[in-house]
């Protein structure tokens, strides 16, 4: 019984491994996104990718959301771990872990204000 026991919680690790580490690469591919939209606002460089990212972001925003502002990712994670702390399904700092949303949304914010602020001069 206690061989089972050992197999289910190697099991579960294995399973949390590899949700965190597709977490930490869907948030990298998040990281390019945001920071292009970011770098093409502020040299002026609005080009076709700078709506792709923002509409990859409007449907990022979208889905959490739905996901009662969790990512699914996270509530997936969930099955396979009872931490209670914020990064327990992603390789990242516990702090940003815990900031990401504000932070990422700061910074969104922020393209776009510059984003409008570049369209209206144009």
């Amino acid at each position: 019984m206690e061989h089972i026991r050992q197999e289910e919680l190697e099991t579960r690790k294995r399973k949390l491994l590899f949700i965190k580490t597709v977490h930490t690469l869907v948030w990298v591919f998040f990281n390019v996104v945001i920071f292009y939209l970011l770098y093409a606002v502020i040299v002026g460089r609005i080009d076709k990718w700078v709506w792709i990212c923002l509409g990859l972001i409007v449907l990022e925003g979208l889905v959490l959301l739905v996901f009662n502002k969790m990512c699914p990712i996270t509530v997936v994670a969930r099955r396979y771990s009872d931490s209670t702390r914020d990064n327990f399904d992603i390789f990242l700092p516990n702090w940003l872990a815990r900031y990401n949303k504000v932070i990422y949304s700061t910074i969104v914010l922020v393209s776009v204000l510059i984003l409008v602020y570049r369209l209206a001069l144009s």
